[in-house]
Parts: C-alpha cells; sequence; structure tokens
C-alpha cells in the first residue's frame, strides 16, 4: 500500500466527472487500499479517486471515532437511490480544501448502491455522519466540492485563501 499525494483546489482535476469501474479487479482493490491507506495519514474520513488524480468512480470512508475500531467502507460506482426530505447541516471538511470548514445542508439520510471491494453489488442505509460522507464524497465523483454548496461569497473566500496558501508554498523553497 501507498500513500498517494492529495490534490488541492483551486486544481482544475477536482472539477472532472469520473468514469464507472467496469468491475472491482486487483487494480481497484489496490486503488482502494491506497486510498484507505491515504485517508488514514491525512487524517480524514472520507476521498474519492480524483482527490488523488485517478478519474474513477472510487471511494472510501471511515466515520469511526477516535478510540472506535476503523470501520472502512470502500465503494465503487456509487449511486444515490434516495434522500430523506428531512435535512440537517453539518460542518464540513476536505482533505482537499485543507483548513476550510463550511456548514453545509444535506439530506440526513440515504440509500446508496455500489460494488465492494469483493465486486458485489451491495445496498446500504445511512444517516447522520455516514450520509453526509457519502454524499460529500460521491459529489467528488461528479466534479462537485463542499464549497460549490455555499453561497458564491463564501466560495470565492475559501477558494482565494487557498489560491494565496499554494502560491505561498510554491514560492517558499524546501
Amino acid at each position: 500500500m501507498a500513500v498517494l499525494p492529495i490534490i488541492t483546489a483551486p486544481d482544475p482535476r477536482l472539477k472532472l466527472r469520473s468514469k464507472p469501474v467496469a468491475r472491482v479487479d486487483a487494480e481497484i482493490r489496490r486503488l482502494m487500499d491506497d486510498m484507505l491507506e491515504t485517508m488514514y495519514a491525512a487524517p480524514g474520513i472520507g476521498l474519492a479517486a480524483p482527490q488523488v488524480g485517478v478519474t474513477k468512480r472510487v471511494l472510501v470512508l471511515d466515520v469511526a471515532r477516535e478510540g472506535e475500531t476503523p470501520a472502512p467502507l470502500c465503494l465503487a460506482n456509487p449511486e444515490i437511490l434516495w434522500t430523506s426530505d428531512e435535512r440537517g447541516s453539518f460542518e464540513e471538511g476536505c482533505l482537499s480544501l485543507p483548513d476550510q470548514y463550511a456548514p453545509v445542508e444535506r439530506p440526513v439520510r440515504c440509500r446508496v448502491r455500489f460494488l465492494d471491494r469483493d465486486d458485489e453489488l451491495r445496498e446500504i442505509e445511512a444517516e447522520g455522519l455516514l450520509a453526509t460522507c457519502i454524499q460529500h464524497e460521491i459529489d467528488h465523483l461528479e466534479g462537485t466540492l463542499f464549497v460549490d454548496h455555499l453561497s458564491a461569497l463564501k466560495r470565492g473566500i475559501i477558494l482565494r485563501k487557498l489560491q494565496k496558501a499554494k502560491k505561498l508554498k510554491e514560492t517558499v523553497p524546501a
């Protein structure tokens, strides 16, 4: 397994729509394993393939709290089948938008269909943080970032901060 470099905004690759995988084979399982290692090292609770430069419909997540047994989920070709009418707001962050957080309103429950790491078709119903995380990561597969759910003003402020930080990092010698 390997820790992969995480792409940060504003990078145009984060706005690309991902392509479905034909099946979960050894290559996709290796990608899932590398993505999990990358996510845990970051640390984060979710990571989509576009965030590591792979435009495939693959994501990993683990919303287990510190001290709890890890509960990683690996999803290929995830598809939201249903969302609740009830909505809630979570403070969201993103490994591709380091140190930036904002409340985002989403459905509090969802049902999703996906291929698991054994290439088996599965369905799960999620609520709370897990539902939010799944929706956030599926957004990445569509080229959508959590800041795209914010007002233009808030989005602009966050993206300018990231651009400034990126330029600063490029000008400081390593």
